[in-house]
């Protein structure tokens, strides 16, 4: 599993850019163009995929500053987690690069190896890194020093048992420097990925990082796209060691990312905390997911079905040869078969396909054609809900919540949205209750000062 750290679906050559290409050479992978992230920030949404929770059953609901919290967060070391699940399974594990859970420099339970990053942005100069017991003050490029830990763990792992790595890279995350000068520059000559020029809606409230322009927004872009290439290089050098082995088409390769990023969409930067309140745009969703396994992912196809971080979690306990989470506040599923070309059905009809977020107090149900937001109150205020016509709104520019025409469709996927965290809340870790919510970073969306745009969208 190689997890990148905001990194747009765009961005890759399978889903229509040229800057990724490794996972989906030959047409060897799947993709899919539907997979979405519980939240739309780092923390939370990379401890979806190791407990298999929504925030509101793990307690994660921003970002973690891991040295200025300290102990005001337990992050998630109580609960189990999917290495553990597979060392308990016979598997090797290792842990390589971003984590981001809680403090890097205490090793959860279930990881034979442990080497991350004590730092969340990639960059030139010190690295520490730690390995559960100590701090290694290292010098160099975040992404290689990386990548060397997980070739060592590839090179000298139990030939005898079946193994998980992780590894997660940060070079798409901001700020936007420290990426090589070779690849800034060819983008600054050569023309930089294409991203839309457009407003910021006013029906979204506030943003804090908006669109850039002229030089700056290139420069932005070309060191947003060299991170991608440098990123792709790395993953090339890990899918080389496999083939070396001559295991890599016995090797399960998941390709994605913790939540999506904006790069000027919506006249906006970075993700769902860019915002007041919290947004839920597409780009801060939705995430690239590329599979490679040649033994039970047929290749060369797409896969237009949503699918979480949770379902990811437990695809990759089928794929193990484990049992499916017990837990009742995971909803996640396997979505395993449906890479071999079977149907996700109830019965003998096709489901109706949703996704689900959250971020502390607000909540999203995606259909195919719509999209509704709950917003309930917080310290800065209660927001008005919002609901948008996908097919006639696709930038999400005009909340119709109160557009009676809509209100079936409304009361239909609010009582969805509902019946799912009811099932999935644990009533001390809710993110609507600010009660027992832990402090995360001193900046959360719900404690931010309202700016005017904000204030308009109060009830």
């Amino acid at each position: 599993v190689h997890p990148d750290d905001q990194l747009a679906r765009e961005r890759h050559s399978s889903f229509g850019k040229t800057e990724m290409w490794y996972i989906t050479q030959a047409d060897e992978g799947a993709k899919l163009t539907r997979a979405y992230t519980p939240c739309p920030v780092c923390s939370p949404a990379r401890a979806c995929f190791w407990t298999g929770r929504y925030p509101s059953g793990h307690g994660i609901h921003d970002w973690i500053n891991e040295r200025s919290i300290m102990d005001k967060h337990p992050g998630i070391g109580h609960l189990p987690n999917l290495a553990d699940r597979l060392q308990r399974g016979s598997y090797q594990t290792g842990a390589f690069g971003k984590w981001h859970c809680h403090y890097p420099w205490i090793k959860p339970n279930g990881f034979d190896s442990w080497f991350v990053s004590d730092g969340t942005n990639a960059r030139y100069g010190a690295q520490p890194f730690c390995d559960g017991k100590q701090v290694h003050d290292l010098q160099g490029h975040q992404p290689g020093i990386t990548t060397d830990a997980a070739i060592d763990f590839l090179k000298n792992r139990p030939e005898n048992k079946p193994f998980f790595m992780y590894v997660g890279y940060t070079d798409t995350h901001s700020p936007f420097s420290g990426k090589p000068r070779r690849l800034e520059n060819w983008y600054r000559k050569n023309g930089v990925p294409s991203a839309p020029v457009e407003d910021f809606p006013d029906c979204h409230g506030w943003t804090k990082w908006p669109d850039k322009t002229g030089d700056e927004r290139r420069d932005e872009l070309a060191a947003y796209a060299a991170g991608v290439c440098v990123i792709d290089e790395h993953l090339g050098r890990l899918l080389d060691e496999l083939d070396s082995q001559q295991i890599l088409d016995n090797t399960l390769i998941v390709y994605t990312s913790d939540h999506g990023h904006n790069n000027g969409h919506h006249g906006m930067w970075l993700k769902g905390n860019s915002t007041t309140p919290q947004n839920f745009f597409d780009e801060s969703i939705i995430v690239p997911c590329l599979m490679r396994w040649p033994q039970r992912i047929m290749a060369s196809e797409s896969h237009d079905f949503f699918a979480s971080h949770c379902d990811l979690h437990e695809t990759l306990l089928e794929a193990a040869g484990l049992e499916e989470s017990d837990d009742p506040h995971q909803p996640g599923s396997s979505f395993l078969d449906l890479l071999g070309g079977m149907q996700r059905v109830y019965g003998s009809v096709p489901v109706e396909d949703y996704a689900y977020c959250e971020y502390a107090n607000a909540r999203m149900i995606r259909s195919p054609r719509a999209k509704l937001i709950r917003r309930y109150p917080g310290p800065n205020g209660h927001f008005k809900d919002e609901f948008y016509d996908l097919e006639k709104d696709l930038r999400e520019t005009k909340n119709v919540i109160d557009d009676v025409t809509y209100q079936d469709t409304i009361n239909e996927m609010d009582a969805e949205l509902t019946r799912f965290f009811e099932a999935v809340t644990v009533p001390e870790t809710d993110g609507r209750n600010f009660e027992t919510i832990h402090p995360h970073n001193g900046d959360e969306p719900w404690r931010r000062e309202l700016k005017p745009g904000s204030q308009a969208l109060l009830r």
